[in-house]
């Protein structure tokens, strides 16, 4: 018979998914990764699915067969209701007695923040921005693209970057050389015969967010067009994180802001600096910082706080993953 863990914590994002089975005394009992969690492609079943065989292979590996909590923060959970519905459908498991669903932008935050309390914006594939107090109050946006007002994030980037470089070739826009590094990175010697490779399918829709790395290059380069790119992220960025503290009444007071994603946390000189001098001068108090530490880190410590852990808890939970 197995025993009761204090908690299940998963951190499902598009590409993969990471859980852990604590105890409640910190101790990590059991990690295991799944693949990617997408609901909006497979459904809210076979995606639950996915999880469950990570979470079987961790319950396995810690010899228990259920957890007072499960602390999930997974991708693609944007509305409260979309929260709702995913909780309903991980409760249906039996994996724990509660379960609390988040966005997994909030595993990010609590990954890199010693309380509940501060902003973290996350920039991947897309871009999206939550924060959070220790009396529960939150802060988020919808982050479902454009129609949310969104922009930015390695696909937005790849988008904006292609668009100027298009219009640079056939003269509806002026030069960057961002139309002869684009098609370069993939073999090709002109926009023309990348736009057409795209179209048709000959480089796969999935390699666009490729050309975010190469926009940066360009942009490091000196071009001017790619570099008007970046600073445009950079006051996306700052406005998320800007209208987050607000929201939240802690624009000032000293603030962590944490910076995650790979876009983010790649080191992009340019962007960070554009994102801290933007900072200092709309929210000084704030006090950004790269996150490096994993975001099922986050999704523990969100589970312990529940718990009402102490200090001695959470550190032990930090220390294995710095370990």
């Amino acid at each position: 018979m197995g025993l009761t863990a204090c908690v299940l914590a998963i951190d499902a994002g598009n590409s993969k998914t990471d859980v852990a089975v604590v105890a409640a005394d910190g101790h990590v009992l059991a990690t295991a990764r799944g693949g990617g969690f997408r609901p909006p492609t497979v459904g809210v079943g076979a995606a639950v699915d996915a999880l469950a065989e990570a979470v079987g292979r961790a319950y396995a590996a810690a010899d228990v067969t259920s957890v007072a909590h499960v602390s999930a923060c997974l991708a693609n959970a944007d509305l409260p209701v979309e929260e709702e519905q995913l909780a309903a459908a991980l409760h249906a498991r039996a994996w724990g007695t509660t379960v609390e669903v988040r966005n997994d932008t909030f595993a990010i935050l609590r990954a890199g923040v010693a309380e509940p309390r501060g902003v973290a914006v996350v920039c991947g594939a897309g871009i999206n921005c939550v924060g959070m107090r220790p009396d529960g109050r939150t802060a988020r946006f919808p982050a479902l693209g454009r129609i949310s007002g969104d922009w930015g994030g390695g696909w937005g980037l790849a988008e904006e970057a292609l668009w100027h470089a298009a219009r640079a070739e056939d003269g509806r826009g002026g030069p960057t050389a961002l139309a002869r590094t684009l098609p370069a990175h993939f073999g090709l010697d002109s926009m023309y015969a990348l736009i057409e490779a795209l179209h048709l399918e000959h480089v796969a829709p999935a390699r666009r967010h490729e050309l975010a790395p190469v926009l940066f290059a360009t942009a490091a380069q000196g071009d001017p067009v790619a570099r008007t790119v970046v600073d445009r992220l950079a006051e996306e960025v700052v406005a998320m994180a800007t209208v987050a503290l607000t929201r939240l009444d802690l624009l000032n007071e000293e603030t962590p802001v944490l910076l995650g994603g790979g876009v983010l946390a790649a080191g992009h000189a340019q962007l960070d600096d554009g994102v801290r001098d933007l900072l200092a001068s709309r929210a000084p108090k704030a006090v950004p910082r790269v996150v490096t530490a994993p975001p099922v880190l986050g999704a523990a410590l969100l589970g312990l706080d529940r718990a009402g852990a102490g200090d001695e808890v959470r550190e032990r939970v930090r220390a294995h993953y710095r370990s």
